[in-house]
């Protein structure tokens, strides 16, 4: 599909609502044991046009972004509050998508964090295959070991604690498998997000799973 200039927008500030339908008179519906603080601290996936995950907006941007007939939903989330204003009222969606295509800049490296690593390794340690707590340098960084994708695994404590600044060979230990850098766009969103609603693992590809 071909995208004209005239179909390219940027996106309005997250705090400027201004012009936006009932944008300024936004109100939360939730019972007794829902706090407000917790809605605010929802998240909400956005797609472009194209269902490429772009990011992870706040929910009250997400509303503004459908107030102003931006953005449609994808998927509702049954536990979250209803939010109303003069004119309508929706269930707070956990995944959004642009009625337009927005172009993105290419970053062809994405960033080393601590959820996007685990991601990565899928929360498993790269040692033993236990449940990942921490992330540990194959070589240490004491003896030259760089922070980069291919020297950072994810690790159990035990393993992160005898391993210390030993090398593997010191050891006798093996890596399960050999570490390498992500690719793909949506491994930038990951790296942002160590938890994620269920409804958005078929936008974020295999190492969200």
């Amino acid at each position: 599909m071909k995208h004209g200039s005239s179909s390219h927008r940027q996106l309005p500030p997250a705090d400027a609502p201004a012009g936006v339908p009932g944008a300024t008179t936004l109100r939360v519906v939730h019972d007794s044991a829902t706090a407000v603080p917790e809605w605010l601290k929802r998240r909400v996936l956005l797609l472009n046009a194209t269902y490429e995950p772009l990011t992870a907006l706040p929910a009250r941007r997400a509303v503004v972004l459908m107030a102003g007939g931006k953005a449609d939903t994808v998927h509702d989330d049954p536990l979250a509050p209803l939010v109303r204003s003069a004119e309508w009222s929706l269930q707070l969606p956990s995944v959004i998508r642009l009625r337009n295509y927005v172009r993105v800049p290419y970053h062809a490296r994405v960033p080393l964090t601590r959820a996007a690593l685990m991601h990565r390794d899928r929360n498993r340690c790269a040692y033993c295959g236990g449940k990942a707590e921490t992330i540990d340098h194959v070589v240490p960084r004491s003896r030259g070991g760089e922070h980069t994708w291919e020297n950072c695994v994810a690790s159990c404590a035990p393993c992160n604690h005898r391993k210390a600044d030993k090398l593997l060979a010191e050891l006798g230990w093996s890596l399960r498998v050999v570490p390498s850098p992500p690719k793909g766009r949506h491994w930038r969103l990951l790296a942002t997000l160590p938890e994620l609603h269920p409804t958005w693992l078929p936008y974020l590809g295999e190492g969200a799973a």
